[in-house]
């Protein structure tokens, strides 16, 4: 038995769940979507909300590709250690960008709803939103305040270090004369 009233236990009882994709009715014998095919009847917040989100997938692919490239470990011809840098911090300010796309539509998209239909359901893909919008923010900030010029000095292209068997170091020790075998393999 429900001890709210009448109107806050039909809720209870057939709970709605909105997206910006579709809006779905969740009861415990129907789950039933409609999905929101007329892109110029939609609520403003709903239409943000989608394009905000097509615009962070599409920049978050080139900041991915750019920070690849920006790895240590991938050479692009002879090319500096600045070079790198710039582009490490390019790509940082993308993942920022694609952050702040997030971080608006999963805000802005559950105020919008709520304001206009009340108590819902959001399910856990807003919860993701929160956590990759947060996720993208630390990343952004580190890659972006983490690469500098200053931080290029230290691994120019003059201080490479090679190993080999010459060189300085200690000397061999000499081979042992009790064995049975040569030292040397």
């Amino acid at each position: 038995m429900c001890k709210y009233g009448l109107s806050t236990c039909k809720k209870m009882d057939e709970l709605e769940a909105k997206g910006p994709w579709a809006e779905c009715v969740i009861s415990t014998a129907l789950y039933h979507c409609v999905f929101l095919t007329q892109i110029l009847d939609l609520p403003a917040y709903i239409q943000t909300t989608r394009a905000l989100m097509i615009t962070g997938s599409i920049l978050g692919l080139p900041a991915v590709g750019m920070l690849l490239m920006s790895m240590p470990c991938i050479s692009l011809g002879n090319e500096p250690q600045s070079s790198k840098n710039k582009r490490t911090i390019l790509g940082g300010v993308l993942i920022l960008i694609v952050a702040m796309c997030g971080m608006v539509s999963t805000v802005w998209f559950p105020i919008g709803a709520h304001q206009e239909q009340g108590l819902m359901s959001f399910g856990f893909s807003l919860y993701t939103g929160w956590v990759g919008t947060i996720f993208s923010l630390l990343g952004g900030c580190f890659l972006t305040c983490c690469s500098s010029e200053s931080s290029s000095r230290a691994y120019q292209d003059n201080n490479r270090f090679y190993y080999s068997k010459q060189g300085g170091g200690n000397a061999p020790a000499a081979p042992s004369t009790n064995h049975a075998k040569s030292a040397h393999v």
